[in-house]
């Protein structure tokens, strides 16, 4: 059964394979072939997947498709591009918060709606939102020092 959405700005209508397809294997296959969000865990334990949909972080590999129908999806594409990127894209880049980039897209989403919530958060609140993303390699400290950057820059 197709259903209608907003992807990135953008009004779309899709046909997921079952009624059970996750949202992330819908992003991933054609024809939106996104990929910025990524598979990790397929338990919504890891965070790699996460999206915005209406605004709040969602793990996409534990929503159904259809459960999205008449929402907002926002994904890593639908934030900034390389001409003009997201503040939170431009400070992970400029604080080289990534090492092997795997957690990167969901960090940034997960940062994304903490600053939407929260202008100015602390080290404290940004710590305990990016609690639930798995960072492996090793860029934690590098991915929090640069979501107080981008807070920084966005609240001016």
């Amino acid at each position: 059964m197709a259903i209608r959405f907003t992807l990135n700005g953008a009004a779309v209508t899709a046909d997921p394979a079952d009624d059970d397809m996750p949202l992330l294997y819908l992003l991933r296959e054609e024809p939106l072939s996104l990929t910025g969000p990524k598979f990790g865990c397929g338990l919504a334990q890891c965070g790699a997947c996460t999206v915005l949909v209406d605004g709040v972080a969602t793990r996409s590999c534990s929503v159904p498709a259809a459960a999205v129908a008449g929402k907002a999806v926002t994904t890593l594409e639908g934030l900034g591009d390389p001409a003009r990127p997201h503040p939170l894209q431009a400070a992970f880049a400029a604080e080289g918060a990534l090492q092997c980039g795997y957690c990167t897209s969901g960090m940034i989403m997960q940062a994304s709606e903490l600053l939407a919530r929260t202008r100015r958060p602390t080290e404290a609140q940004v710590i305990e939102a990016l609690d639930a993303n798995l960072c492996r390699c090793g860029a934690h400290p590098r991915i929090v020092k640069a979501v107080l950057s981008a807070a920084e820059r966005m609240a001016g």
